[in-house]
């Protein structure tokens, strides 16, 4: 299908995961972005595997996780076997409870996470332009010129406002604004299979991991009966004729586990090799990027498409909302301020457990087979590490408090501005109903949120406030009950006080204060936030 426009608001290169939740992120505030990608349609083979309770969230305010969830499935645990001896066997059962509406280890292919996202592109009419490559960028004072150009070599000119560069690890966006992507490749090449197994000791639930001295292999459950991703190393001790195969890896790779099993079906099988790069910077004038274009690391602790995901949900707002004439366009400067912290640490962590996974070195190799498995083993055993390591792995701990766009003016200890709105159940006195604060969160926009008693007048002043002068701002007011006492202890409440938040559309806080004062409220959303009058 052509693309018959000369001009748009918003050109998407790519239509992986990153690129479809900008998308559908964008459709959510009225915006209408084209997409295209080189590929013939969606593929089959995703590296990818895990979503994260921080997605899922994501998923749920979008109002499709009732699709997702059944086509996926809960990790039960992670075990790790060095030389054929377990050292570790971890279960994740109950590990994020009370943290969040989903406290668990999710296994959904990226496949099927694509689809979904294609779903709802095509319900709000979004086609994407599938055989279509960015030949040619141009940026001009208030536009970028692209050239399209099609798999039978058709061109088109397309003017955009906006840019925005999901384009994965070899991004031609990067690439055309000359931004440098620095880091290095791992040694070793991998391959990855996903297949169906007849065995009677692999465990089916488990994330199963398997190390030897110079080998390792991982097996990864799916949802669908008997079917499992596997990853493993290619050695440079590892000779072949030809292009390798399943067949040519796989007896090294029951070797490594010590597992007896068949391949009843291979649905797809690949090598490749890993890089660990960010690009210098994520913005450039009126081009973004995202995901893999801006980033990309090791698969330890299956991060990187949800960090992807992350990405386009924090970006896609501020865009919308400048695109829809309600903020100032220095909202954009808060992506890339946000966002790289996030990908340079998530970096640096999955980098060094990356390299003692996988190192020879002798002091590495001690510290995997004796000090490692006594420390995770020890430290399992606390609640509190558990959900510490819940909170980082489901990316629930993720903060821009250093942010400009948010102001924290409470003197609370434990929750700041910048920080994720935690998930707390909430009773509803009127309806006589649980609810939580993030469904409070479900519709577009920002939501204020306030806490302890309010007289009426005082009520009536706000709703006129908003009434007035933010039309769009959810609201949501809180007393104090015996039902509601957790919530209030907190946020850190005392008797007869209040708070105030309001919470971006993100679902991150970026206004909190201990009174609930109009005047600070409006300085917050016009000369912090830069909402247009």
């Amino acid at each position: 299908m052509p693309i018959t426009e000369q001009k748009t608001s918003v050109l998407i290169v790519g239509a992986g995961p990153s690129g479809l939740m900008m998308a559908a992120q964008l459709l959510r505030y009225g915006v209408q972005p084209i997409i295209i990608d080189s590929k013939h349609g969606p593929t089959d083979q995703s590296k990818a595997l895990a979503v994260q309770a921080r997605s899922l969230e994501i998923y749920r305010q979008m109002g499709i996780i009732d699709k997702v969830l059944p086509g996926g499935k809960q990790a039960g645990g992670v075990t790790y076997t060095l030389n054929g001896q377990t050292l570790i066997d971890l279960s994740f059962a109950n590990i994020g409870a009370s943290q969040t509406p989903f406290p668990f280890v999710f296994l959904y292919q990226q496949s099927k996470n694509e689809r979904m996202l294609l779903d709802v592109l095509t319900q709000n009419c979004c086609p994407v332009y599938w055989d279509t490559s960015l030949a040619g960028l141009t940026q001009t004072g208030n536009g970028v010129e692209v050239t399209l150009i099609t798999s039978d070599d058709t061109e088109t000119q397309l003017l955009c406002d906006w840019v925005i560069g999901a384009d994965g690890a070899h991004s031609t966006v990067r690439k055309q604004l000359q931004i440098p992507f620095k880091g290095d490749v791992y040694a070793n090449a991998y391959f990855l299979a996903d297949i169906e197994i007849d065995s009677k000791t692999l465990d089916a639930e488990k994330v199963s991991l398997y190390l030897t001295q110079n080998k390792m292999a991982g097996f990864f459950p799916l949802p669908e009966a008997n079917r499992y991703r596997v990853i493993g190393n290619i050695t440079p001790k590892m000779t072949f004729t030809g292009e390798v195969t399943l067949n040519d890896v796989l007896p090294g790779l029951k070797d490594t586990a010590g597992v007896n099993f068949d391949v009843t079906r291979v649905h797809w099988f690949t090598t490749y090799r890993l890089h660990h790069r960010m690009a210098e910077s994520f913005r450039q004038q009126r081009c973004f990027l995202i995901g893999d274009a801006a980033h990309i690391h090791s698969p330890v602790g299956g991060q990187g498409m949800n960090t992807g995901l992350q990405d386009a949900y924090n970006l896609g707002w501020k865009l919308a909302g400048v695109i829809n004439g309600q903020f100032n366009e220095d909202v954009l400067n808060s992506y890339a301020a946000e966002r790289m912290p996030v990908a340079k640490t998530l970096l640096n962590t999955t980098d060094k457990l990356f390299k003692i996974i996988m190192s020879v070195n002798w002091l590495t190799a001690f510290f995997r087979k004796w000090v490692m498995p006594r420390i995770i083993n020890f430290a399992w055993q606390k609640a509190g590490f558990r959900e510490w390591f819940f909170k980082r792995l489901a990316q629930l701990d993720i903060s821009y408090r250093d942010s400009k766009i948010n102001l924290n003016l409470s003197t609370a200890k434990n929750i700041k501005a910048g920080d994720r709105l935690p998930y707390l159940k909430v009773f509803d006195e009127k309806k006589q109903e649980e609810t939580d604060l993030h469904q409070w969160c479900l519709k577009p926009g920002f939501t204020l949120m306030v806490f302890g008693k309010l007289k009426e007048i005082d009520l009536f002043t706000l709703a006129k406030w908003i009434t007035q002068n933010y039309p769009g701002l959810n609201f949501y007011y809180l007393p104090p009950s015996a039902k509601n006492a957790e919530v209030l202890s907190t946020f850190e409440i005392g008797d007869g006080h209040k708070k105030a938040l309001i919470v971006r559309p993100d679902m991150h806080i970026g206004f909190i204060n201990d009174v609930v004062d109009i005047d600070m409220m409006d300085n917050y959303l016009r000369n912090i936030l830069g909402i247009k009058a």
